[in-house]
């Protein structure tokens, strides 16, 4: 046996695992130098005798349980010091002398009359060391009527059990359904006597002593195997009454039931499952023996008893089946986790969830499986929520960026929660019940409002539904968790009460989806194992059992309330003229915004009216879509008024439906903020009488044109564009709302195509910060990562081994087979092309993959630039690379015309263009104009039909073609080229006379 002791001495230590009767032990060894659980021994008190509790069918011998309980409370679970004196063979026991600290336990057995001294056997060796210091303190008990000697009338009849059928070896007449019944819920108390494996105990249920069998609740330890005993057990008469084997006539009573699975476990057994043996080690040492509470929960089929077991450690109490799944020694089981209270079925499939992450014992050869959901890490941030698209999606402005700037807005989705759906009017689907009451909730809570951001996790989701195959569109969705700052109590609202923020503690602050589920306006969604979930998602759970124990929202059995809205956007224009006289009944009326269309016009929502409109300002407009500052109209407007409760006042209603007139938010005009910051125009045309707070929209917009703000950033007093003004002036003024971007250029194709990236852009900057911070050293796993066509990867570059994001252009046909295996891939933030080997390629983050590609597709605008298989194709390709290929060179491109046409970008030289002019910030001339001033380009063919500025950008751009013609540079060296087909214009009509 493995111990600390000194074997030359023949002292063990040991620490006592059972107390079997009034005289023995189990003793097992401190440490163990084999995996498994370690050694044991069974030691019988030397030269003692404690009374014999009840066997099958028989009764106790007077005070043999109050034997047997001295000396369990007296040593069971502690460190003990012992010594083989002798053994009997023919019996198989061994005899010794157990000390508890420096006290002889068979000592203090004796003293408190317990158990009787047996002087026999001296001569043959078999007798305690300490034989007269027992005989000593034997019969000064007896003197002073201690324990079996106590001299109380009917001590010793009452010291005799009253056993039920149970505890004598008859269990079929234990009744589990009325036990159940009469106890269910309520904390029994017992002491466990035996540990069949670590999720099944056998316990006497106190003070009836009915001995029963109960299965852990929730849990299932490793099996020790099915016992293939013989039909009959054989119950031999070992011919000694006295445990220190003197013979003896009296026959041994028939085994309890306890002791017969004790008795059958020398049969033959097969097979125990891995860590069964450490599994019921595990709980031995924590109940065996020990008092217990016994919580029934429920009765199997088979009329096994089913409970949650606890165990004193110190002052507190222990779940034994919490314990064991945290230790990794046994699995949450559904069926009998269902008879339990959910708190307690969720603490046991979260622990089993962490026990798997780090491969505890039974999980250690786990593979989780194959989930579409990945953590994000330090992603939180600050803002305020902007819109709610539904009851578990919001739109947060992030603090971050620039107030007002379009790349502010994140889209946030609740983690782990599912809320009703508000359906899609295009598709004909109505929301689903309690749908606008989830959003309406969260609208009248949030918008406005400062919120701390805890981003979770992303997940791949399909847009074709779950029914789609591999091959569908899909998109990654962001998931967090949102906390309100400053929380306005509002009556009903039912939520665990606002925390101060901890260290790796949930921020300050109402958890935004606990509210929403307390409420009863979402569910919380059950993931599967491994995925990832809310870092609150125990809350979550409590919040839903709330709810549905109040039988609040979707979990009441109540109809929500319907209300009808009349869509008038969708109506005809006389519909909305029918409406009129309703809406200027009063003054201002009250609405809420349910969606910034543009600038300066509005989806609202008319509560009085139960209905929706189109309305817009009367006398201010703004950019119109795709012009410059349309965005950032449209994101002042969603930061100052989206989903806010608004008053209008309308004046009249326009041919197309759309009601016009003035807004007010807080008693704020909000023209006046588009105005102020250069994002709208007044027109006076509307006529400033009928627009109330004309002369402060005047003044606003007189500020933003002395301040040069946005779309007056060219704005020269007194050169402004009036009614009347010539063609060639509306031209020039049309041409200032051109937009403009600051660009550099990244790479250069043949016939006059080139990319460029946006000077400034916060995309750009944050995409490298997150290439930055990427460990990229190990190869990807041959068939762990197969990219195909279309996928975006990260792959290392060429020139100068950075990583950068890439799309597969092509590849390999079928798996990849070798590292060496070969990809074409596009650069998609800088346009160009190249050929990789498999080792130079990574899988990508989707919260990575998801921006957009950067590099923009340009070609120089109003002229024909040759193709490199031409003539002077090559030549015009060198030039443009040597005069703007330049990462520090910065230029102006001016948008003059887009060509949508290409689609969606599938490698180098495809998707949208941006026909421009490019203009170095030190230049005094185009690149457009340097093209064609050397010769190496030409101008288009001009069309018959040219707007006005188009006509005064080919009248400019033709004199420096005249100048290469007339010098013979370039392509102009032998004369005038003859025009391609496609250039030539229809022929010119001949004058006639006569009558048409």
């Amino acid at each position: 046996m493995a111990s600390s002791g000194t074997a030359a001495t023949g002292w063990y230590r040991g620490r006592v695992k059972a107390v079997t009767s009034g005289d023995c032990l189990v003793i097992t060894a401190v440490t163990a130098n084999k995996p498994g659980p370690p050694p044991e021994k069974t030691i019988t008190l030397s030269s003692l005798i404690a009374p014999r509790l009840a066997r099958r069918g028989g009764v106790d011998e007077p005070f043999a349980w109050d034997s047997r309980e001295f000396l369990r409370k007296l040593c069971i679970g502690k460190e003990v010091t012992f010594r083989v004196d002798y053994a009997v063979p023919s019996i198989g026991r061994e005899f010794g002398s157990v000390f508890l600290g420096d006290k002889n336990v068979a000592m203090l057995v004796v003293s408190e009359g317990w158990a009787k001294v047996r002087e026999q056997g001296q001569q043959k060796g078999e007798a305690s060391p300490f034989l007269a210091e027992l005989l000593r303190l034997e019969e000064q008990a007896k003197q002073e009527g201690l324990g079996r000697w106590s001299r109380v009338p009917g001590a010793a009849e009452k010291s005799i059990r009253d056993l039920p059928p149970s505890a004598i070896g008859d269990p079929s007449n234990l009744d589990a359904m009325g036990l159940l019944a009469t106890n269910k819920g309520k904390p029994m108390q017992g002491i466990v006597e035996q540990v069949r494996d670590g999720s099944t105990v056998r316990v006497y249920l106190l003070p009836e002593f009915q001995f029963v069998q109960v299965f852990v609740a929730g849990i299932q330890a490793p099996s020790m195997g099915r016992r293939t005993a013989p039909d009959v057990i054989v119950e031999t008469e070992v011919t000694s009454d006295e445990t220190n084997g003197d013979a003896s006539t009296e026959p041994r009573a028939p085994l309890t039931s306890a002791q017969r699975v004790a008795a059958s476990a020398a049969a033959s057994v097969e097979v125990a499952d891995p860590f069964a043996a450490e599994a019921k080690y595990f709980t031995e040492t924590r109940v065996l023996n020990r008092e217990v509470r016994i919580v029934l929960e429920g009765v199997d089929k088979f009329s096994n008893l089913i409970g949650s077991v606890y165990y004193p450690d110190g002052e507190s109490a222990k779940d034994l089946a919490l314990e064991l799944i945290e230790n990794g020694f046994a699995k949450y089981v559904e069926w009998s986790a269902n008879m339990m209270e959910e708190e307690a079925k969720r603490r046991l499939k979260t622990a089993e969830l962490q026990a798997k992450k780090t491969r505890l014992k039974i999980w250690t050869n786990y593979v989780p499986p194959a989930t579409n959901s990945k953590a994000i890490h330090d992603q939180n941030f600050t803002g305020k929520v902007v819109e709610v698209v539904s009851g578990d999606c919001i739109i947060v402005a992030d603090d971050a960026v620039p107030y007002g700037s379009p790349l502010a807005e994140r889209r946030v989705n609740l983690s782990s929660i599912r809320c009703p759906k508000m359906g899609n009017p295009r598709r004909d689907e109505k929301p689903a019940p309690y749908a606008r009451e989830a959003k309406e909730f969260l609208r009248t809570r949030l918008i406005g409002k400062q919120v701390n951001v805890q981003m979770e996790y992303s997940r791949k989701v399909s847009l074709d539904g779950p029914t789609a195959g591999p091959a569908a569109d899909s998109r990654v969705m962001d998931f967090g968790s949102v906390f309100l700052s400053s929380p306005v109590k509002v009556e009903g609202d039912d939520a665990s009460a606002p925390a101060a923020p901890t260290a790796g503690s949930q921020p300050a602050g109402v958890n935004i989806a606990e509210l929403l589920v307390a409420r009863g306006f979402g569910t919380v969604i059950r993931h599967r194992d491994f995925e990832e979930r809310s870092n609150f998602y125990d809350a979550l759970l409590a919040a839903e059992s709330r709810a549905i124990n109040g039988k609040k929202g979707i979990h009441s059995a109540r109809d929500p309330p319907v209300m009808h809205i009349t869509d008038l956007l969708t109506a005809s224009a006389k519909k909305a003229k029918d409406f009129l006289p309703f809406l200027q009944r009063g003054r201002k009326i009250p609405a809420v915004v349910e969606y910034v269309l543009s600038g300066h016009r509005f989806k609202l929502l008319i509560p009085k009216e139960t209905c929706s409109i189109a309305f817009s300002f009367s006398g201010v407009r703004c950019p119109g879509r795709e012009e410059p500052y349309s965005d950032e109209a449209i994101a002042l407007m969603r930061r100052k008024i989206m989903q806010r409760d608004v008053e209008i006042e309308v004046e009249t209603v326009d041919r197309t439906g759309t009601f016009l007139g003035s807004l007010w938010e807080s008693k704020t005009n909000m023209a006046i903020a588009l105005l102020e910051n250069g994002l709208a125009r007044f027109q006076a045309s509307f006529g400033t009488d009928r627009i109330p707070d004309a002369h402060l929209l005047e003044q606003a917009e007189q500020s933003a044109k002395r301040q040069k703000l946005k779309i007056w950033e060219n704005y020269v007093e007194g050169e402004e564009v009036s009614n009347g003004s010539s063609a060639a002036a509306a031209a020039a003024a049309e041409s200032k709302q051109k937009e403009v971007l600051k660009v550099v250029v990244t790479e250069v194709l043949g016939g006059g195509k080139f990319y460029v990236q946006t000077v400034g852009d916060q995309k750009v900057a944050s995409i490298q910060q997150q290439l930055a911070s990427l460990s990229l050293q190990e190869a990807p796993v041959i068939g762990a990562f197969n990219p195909k066509k279309g996928d975006i990867v990260l792959a290392q570059f060429s020139a100068d081994n950075s990583w950068n994001r890439a799309m597969i252009v092509n590849g390999p046909r079928g798996a990849v087979e070798s590292p060496k295996d070969r990809f074409d891939v596009f650069y998609i933030d800088y346009g160009n092309q190249e050929v990789v080997p498999y080792s130079q390629l990574r899988p990508i983050d989707p919260s990575v993959s998801a921006t957009p590609g950067l590099a923009q597709l340009c070609s120089l605008a109003y002229i024909k630039v040759p193709s490199l298989e031409d003539d002077f194709g090559q030549e015009a390709a060198e030039y443009l690379s040597e005069t703007i290929l330049s990462s520090s060179k910065e230029f102006r491109a001016k948008v003059e015309e887009r060509d949508a046409s290409g689609g969606k970008v599938k490698g180098q030289g495809t998707g949208p263009i941006l026909g421009v002019n490019l203009v170095a910030v030190d230049a005094e001339i185009s690149i457009n104009a340097a093209m064609l001033q050397e010769g190496l380009a030409r101008l288009e063919k001009r069309k018959r039909w040219e707007s006005k500025d188009r006509q005064v950008a080919f009248d400019n751009l033709e004199k420096f073609q005249d100048e290469a013609r007339t010098a013979r540079r370039g392509m102009w060296r032998y004369g005038d080229i003859q025009s391609d087909d496609e250039d030539s214009g229809p022929p010119a009509r001949k004058g006639t006379t006569g009558k048409r």
